[in-house]
């Protein structure tokens, strides 16, 4: 099972290498934040492009796009962890079990997907 989840993890990486490529974004940057919200866990719920349980990463980069505090915003929301801005479940907080490097990075990775 591990080798098949190491394969979908490869799979996401390359998936949104491209999708950066092809947005303009830096690739190395997009494969770094899906191998790091894989290593996080967040895609027990969130996906890139698909609403799961969570939104979709690209649904949340694109509602605060040009909102100069949307980094600022994010972080904490993955910090102390959120309800009722996109449904009724709620996001359980992230911190201390994640860094605040990796929220950081996390938080800057989802914004650059719009």
């Amino acid at each position: 099972m591990g080798t098949m989840r190491n394969r979908l993890v490869v799979m996401l990486a390359a998936g949104a290498g491209l999708a950066a490529f092809l947005l303009g974004a830096n690739p190395a940057q997009a494969a770094d934040g899906a191998a790091l919200a894989n290593k996080n866990g967040c895609l027990a719920c969130h996906s890139v492009d698909k609403k799961v349980l969570g939104p979709a990463f690209k649904e949340v980069s694109k509602k605060y796009k040009g909102n100069a505090d949307a980094a600022t915003y994010l972080i904490g929301k993955i910090k102390g962890g959120s309800s009722g801005v996109w449904g009724p479940i709620p996001m359980p907080p992230n911190s201390p079990r994640v860094t605040d490097a990796d929220i950081k990075d996390l938080a800057e990775w989802i914004l650059s997907l719009s």
